[in-house]
């Protein structure tokens, strides 16, 4: 007698072994579950690269840093910028030694000694050798000699041996007669400035007793 669970109920087809087998090989073929799959959507353990903090997220992408702006260039006062173009204009001490004495010294020197009580003074400016015994064999210099006949024939010769105001200076006297003495002038003074150079002599003139009531 056959025995009646291996036949199904009237009507029913048997499952066949394909169709037993077919779950199983899906499963068996499927994506796994367990590997994460890479999304662009932000999750609630992984926060979006681009939003998070990138000191709490070392994933987070870095910002653009902007360059420094360059610093503003200093700005010199309108003043200061006037002073630095306007040059200094040049003392009369500086011009050429010769154009120094034409132009400044002798008319200067004219004036003061004038102003002295000596009215009929003749001034010169030459070279020529110096007139003193001894130095004959001396080379020619440049000399202002001034003369006034006021009690008697009165004449000075100041010297300029280096053609230069600042370089060294001689002076020598005389009247009537031929000079004998040769002295230094002025050897004293660190620089020579025109007032200076028109005062040493209008002194050493007064110290000659040359000037004013004597």
């Amino acid at each position: 007698m056959a025995d009646p669970t291996n036949h199904n109920q009237a009507g029913e087809v048997a499952p066949s072994t394909v169709d037993k087998q077919a779950p199983s090989v899906a499963e068996e073929h499927a994506p796994s579950t367990d590997s994460p799959e890479a999304t662009d959507l932000p999750t609630a353990n992984a926060p979006d690269p681009k939003a998070a903090n990138p000191e709490d997220n070392p994933n987070a992408a870095s910002p653009k840093r902007e360059k420094p702006a360059a610093a503003a260039t200093e700005e010199k006062p309108a003043g200061a910028a006037k002073a630095a173009k306007k040059e200094k204009a040049p003392s009369v001490e500086d011009k050429p030694f010769v154009e120094f004495i034409e132009q400044d010294y002798l008319p200067a020197l004219q004036k003061a000694i004038a102003q002295e009580g000596v009215q009929d003074l003749q001034v010169s400016f030459a070279k020529q050798k110096v007139p003193i015994t001894g130095f004959e064999s001396a080379e020619e210099c440049w000399q202002i000699i001034g003369s006034w006949k006021e009690t008697g024939l009165r004449q000075f010769n100041l010297y300029f041996p280096e053609e230069d105001i600042q370089g060294k200076k001689g002076f020598s006297c005389n009247e009537g007669k031929k000079p004998s003495t040769l002295e230094s002038f002025l050897i004293d003074e660190r620089k020579i400035t025109l007032d200076l150079l028109v005062f040493g002599l209008v002194q050493r003139l007064d110290g000659q007793k040359w000037l004013g009531i004597n």
